[in-house]
């Protein structure tokens, strides 16, 4: 995947467990975003992360970034498959309700130390997939494999759009 180390701007961190279905589905969108090489397309620099299950060990990781997005399977009260983003204190809020994954919590403590420390980006957002189950298995269900190009569009759409605005 491809890294430019402390001259990223954007970083892209793909969470989950991948041994478990649909809890891999971040990391499953980031190994299709830097398969397609459409994210390279874009104009910023920008670097690509299998963060696993994470951990606060990621924190240093935001340091110097201008950008981030984070892809996670999260309980969105929606049907399997579904895709939601949630931009600066949205991301916030989505964290603090209802967890189905025990990485939800760690994203959560992630992104507070991030504010807490000063090293969260300016802009964020989080991309979110509505997991059909996060039982022992090796492929994501149908719906949430289907939605994997939609999660992808919806991180090229976030890139393009921080690309045309930006200071």
């Amino acid at each position: 995947m491809s890294a430019e180390g402390a001259a990223t701007h954007t970083l892209l961190l793909g969470i989950g467990n991948i041994l478990l279905t649909d809890d891999g589905v971040g990391v499953h969108v980031i190994r299709e975003l830097d398969a397609s090489k459409r994210a390279d397309e874009i104009g910023r620099r920008i670097a690509l992360r299998d963060g696993g299950t994470i951990g606060l060990a990621l924190l240093s990781e935001f340091r110097g970034l201008d950008a981030l997005i984070v892809i996670d399977a999260m309980e969105l009260s929606a049907a399997p498959g579904t895709v939601q983003v949630f931009q600066g204190p949205e991301i916030e809020a989505q964290l603090h309700g209802r967890k189905r994954t025990a990485h939800e919590v760690a994203l959560a403590d992630l992104m507070a130390a991030a504010q807490l420390t000063g090293c969260a980006p300016r802009r964020r957002a989080l991309v979110g997939i509505q997991p059909s189950s996060t039982e022992w298995g090796l492929s994501t269900t149908e719906p949430v494999r289907a939605a994997i190009p939609q999660a992808c569009n919806a991180v090229l759409s976030l890139l393009e759009d921080w690309n045309r605005h930006a200071c």
